[in-house]
C-alpha cells in the first residue's frame, strides 16, 4: 500500500512525534456543498482543527496516490472541479489506476485514515441503511467498513435522509459503539434530536478518549460512532425538515436516481427547497464536529 500512500510532511512528522492528527474527507467539498461554500468551509474547518491544538489532514486521491493531507491549491481544485469522482471503497483501484482525481467518502477515507496511522476521522454525517431497503438493498459501505477499520468518527449523527433506526440496529448487529456527546437523544444531521435514543453517552472529550483506548487496546476491531448533536440554535426541527426530505425522496425516484448518485441529489434538492437553511446546517454541525474531534484527537494522543 505503501506505494499508492502519500502523507503530507507535516502529517507524517505529527504522527511520528505522536501528536494529534485529525482526518477530513473530501467528497463534503466536491459532492456536499456547492462552490465556493465548499471550499471556504473546507479552509474553516481546517482552521478550527488547527485552533484546537490538531493538524488537520483532508484525504483524497490524486495522481494515482491516496493522499492524506492537502494544499490551498488541491482543495481549491476539488472545489471547483465538475469531474472529480465520489470514490468509495469498491471504486478506489479503479480511480487510481486510470489517474483520475477522486474526492473520498466516508468509507474510502476511514481506510486511507488507518493505513497512514490517523485514529480520528471528523464527517458531517455517516451513510447507513436507507430508506426503502427492504426493496433496494441500498446499505453504505460506511457501515461494513466501520465494523473493520479501527477509527474513531465524529459526525453529527445519521443523515437524516436514511432510515435512522435500521441504521442503528445494523451498527449493533456489527458491534460498533455508538456514543453520543452530550444527551440521550441520538441526533440526525441536521435536527439536534432524531427522536431515537442513542445506545451510549458520554460528555468530555477525555472520556471519549479513554473509551478509544480500551476498545482497542482489547483487540476489538472497528470503529467508534461519536455522535455530535448540532446546536438547537443552528438546528433545523425534526418535523420540519422531513417534510422537505420525503419531497426529496419522491423527486430522486421520479428522476430514476439511485446508487452513489443519491445522496448528493437529495442534499442539493434539500438545500434548494430550504432557502438555503439545510447548507447553513450543514456547514454549522461539520465546524462543531471539527471542535469537538480535535480535542478527542488531543485527549487521545496525551
Amino acid at each position: 500500500m505503501k506505494a499508492y500512500l502519500d502523507i503530507h510532511p507535516e502529517v507524517q512528522l505529527a504522527l511520528a512525534q505522536n501528536k494529534p492528527v485529525v482526518a477530513l474527507e473530501s467528497t463534503i467539498i466536491s459532492h456536499g456543498m456547492p462552490y465556493p461554500q465548499n471550499i471556504e468551509t473546507a479552509l474553516a474547518v481546517e482552521a478550527i482543527v488547527r485552533e484546537n491544538g490538531a493538524i488537520p489532514a483532508t484525504i483524497a486521491i490524486i495522481d494515482r496516490k491516496c493522499k492524506v493531507g492537502l494544499s490551498k491549491n488541491e482543495l481549491a481544485a476539488f472545489a471547483q472541479s465538475k469531474n472529480t469522482w465520489k470514490v468509495s471503497l469498491r471504486d478506489m483501484p479503479y480511480v487510481i489506476s486510470q489517474q483520475l482525481m477522486g474526492a473520498t467518502t466516508v468509507a474510502a477515507t476511514m481506510r486511507i485514515a488507518a493505513m497512514a496511522g490517523i485514529r480520528v476521522f471528523v464527517t458531517g454525517g455517516i451513510g447507513g441503511v436507507h430508506r426503502d431497503a427492504a426493496n433496494t438493498m441500498d446499505i453504505s459501505a460506511d457501515l461494513t467498513e466501520m465494523a473493520q477499520t479501527s477509527v474513531a468518527i465524529i459526525s453529527a449523527g445519521v443523515k437524516s435522509i436514511l432510515d435512522i433506526g435500521l441504521t442503528l440496529e445494523y451498527l449493533e448487529t456489527k458491534g460498533i459503539p455508538v456514543v453520543t456527546v452530550g444527551q440521550n437523544s441520538f441526533p440526525s444531521f441536521y435536527s439536534n434530536s432524531s427522536g431515537f435514543d442513542s445506545p451510549l453517552r458520554l460528555d468530555t472529550a477525555s472520556s471519549i478518549a479513554a473509551m478509544l483506548h480500551t476498545k482497542w487496546q482489547m483487540q476489538l476491531s472497528g470503529a467508534v460512532l461519536i455522535a455530535n448533536p448540532i446546536p438547537v440554535a443552528q438546528e433545523i426541527p425534526a418535523a420540519i425538515i422531513e417534510k422537505t426530505i420525503l419531497q426529496a425522496l419522491a423527486a430522486a425516484k421520479a428522476a430514476n436516481v439511485f446508487g452513489k448518485n443519491l445522496t448528493p441529489f437529495l442534499l442539493k434538492y434539500i438545500a434548494d427547497h430550504t432557502n438555503g437553511e439545510s447548507l447553513a446546517s450543514n456547514i454549522a454541525l461539520i465546524k462543531n464536529n471539527a471542535i469537538l474531534g480535535a480535542k478527542i484527537a488531543v485527549a487521545y494522543c496525551s
